[in-house]
């Protein structure tokens, strides 16, 4: 992982300074240059996507430079000839990126960020820019739809032993923008100051002689305001004893395991026969959207989740590329077959009805011609770069994690469904 202040220049592939070198070789490196990121459609089964990592972004162009070490590691592989390792050693990015704002509603076509400079300049923010935001906002976007289903409990995010160490960090951020309430990665609290939770695992209760001991020695380190686990042998036995030990002022049992809509209805209904009234019930275990859809009308408080929400519930990136739009002012477009892009640099707004319920995407070239807008209409692409420097300071996690709520709200109610169908409002396109 790159620390605060490290270079982010070797996060990209090979072949954007091939590109580069032969650029710099035939004298185009340096004509100016649009490049779009989108998405020509949304991953199966969703009707929506949420950016997000923009913030990351910025900051990873920001650190974007070859030192020493770079340029050493790439002459000695040979990587790119002298005079790309001169121009290189020099390189800052100094041009213009405008986009969503991070939480926001994307469809297919959205331009979601626009990135202005020498051919030379952007091309080789290529890679770096698609992996932070093809990851975030496949996590954010499937955050989102288990937030929803969630309909107002608490989520514990909790994936960090189900990926790539530092993806879980960044996993959690997205996980948090989209409205979980905590996460389980100390490293998450550190970077993004991020609410932690967490108490034991199966191994603990193992480590002890019996059950009674491993609850006793929680509680004596915790409090009585602990969730216990209670389903490392039997579920019935486990909440007994945990009851026992810390008294009805229990903070919560956890279930992890077997059918956890049935023995959470059976939890509560034990819970309320000791008096542990107020003791919450705490499921998790292999959950998603889905899962937590169909335990909406159990006795369940909070879920924990992890493999589906750092895997993106079966959608791992967002699909987006980055294309070269507009060379000296003049529309490019590629034709290939599945693969088309619509040149020329894009604006785009959201059209909405007066009681605030989105109606459809409107991207537009504004060198062209800019739709008529409504008060009820919004302005998506908003400036984040200008020369190389920021624009404003960065939103705040809570600013991002209002946008997504504003946005979902926006959303017609068959937008928020789980199955399959069209995107939850259509992208029109003014050329």
């Amino acid at each position: 992982m790159n620390g605060p202040g490290a270079t982010t220049a070797l996060l990209t592939d090979h072949y954007e300074l091939t590109m580069l070198a032969g650029a710099l070789a035939d004298g185009t490196a340096q004509r100016p240059c649009v490049f779009e990121v989108f998405a020509r459609r949304l991953p199966d089964g969703r009707r929506y996507g949420l950016v997000g990592g923009t913030q990351r972004v910025l900051d990873t162009i920001a650190r974007f430079e070859f030192g020493d070490d770079e340029l050493s590691r790439l002459s000695e592989s040979e990587v790119v000839d002298k005079q790309t390792l001169d121009w290189l050693a020099s390189y800052r990015f100094s041009g213009d990126v405008d986009g969503y704002p991070e939480g926001e509603l994307y469809f297919p076509g959205s331009p979601i960020l626009t990135v202005r400079g020498t051919f030379a300049q952007a091309v080789v923010l290529e890679t770096v820019i698609l992996s932070i935001l093809n990851h975030d906002s496949a996590i954010l976007s499937a955050a989102a739809r288990m937030v929803s289903a969630a309909n107002g409990r608490p989520i514990i995010e909790m994936g960090s032993r189900r990926t790539h160490e530092y993806a879980a960090v960044d996993s959690a951020r997205a996980a948090y923008i989209a409205g979980f309430a905590t996460t389980s990665n100390l490293e998450a609290g550190r970077t993004y100051g991020i609410p932690t939770a967490g108490t034991c695992a199966h191994a603990f209760t193992l480590l002890h002689d019996d059950e009674r001991s491993a609850f006793q020695a929680q509680v004596d380190a915790l409090g009585v305001s602990t969730t216990l686990l209670v389903d490392t042998y039997d579920i019935t036995n486990g909440i007994n004893t945990a009851i026992e030990v810390a008294g009805p002022d229990l903070g919560a049992v956890r279930i992890d395991s077997g059918d956890v809509g049935v023995l959470a209805r059976h939890a509560r209904e034990q819970l309320d026969s000791l008096g542990a009234k107020d003791t919450r019930i705490v499921v998790s275990g292999d959950l998603d959207e889905y899962a937590i859809a169909a335990l909406r009308a159990e006795p369940v408080d909070a879920y924990g989740v992890g493999t589906s929400l750092v895997t993106g519930s079966g959608a791992p990136t967002a699909g987006m590329v980055y294309k070269l739009v507009e060379v000296d002012g003049r529309p490019v477009a590629k034709r290939s077959s599945h693969k088309e892009s619509r040149g020329g640099r894009k604006g785009a707004m959201r059209r909405h009805k007066p009681t605030g319920t989105a109606l459809e995407e409107v991207v537009y070239q504004p060198d062209k011609q800019w739709p008529q807008m409504s008060d009820n209409d919004r302005d998506l692409q908003v400036p984040f770069l200008r020369g190389g420097q920021p624009v404003a300071d960065p939103p705040t996690l809570e600013q991002c994690r209002k946008r997504v709520k504003r946005g979902l709200v926006s959303l017609p109610w068959e937008g928020l469904k789980l199955s399959h169908g069209e995107p939850a409002i259509p992208t029109v396109f003014i050329d």
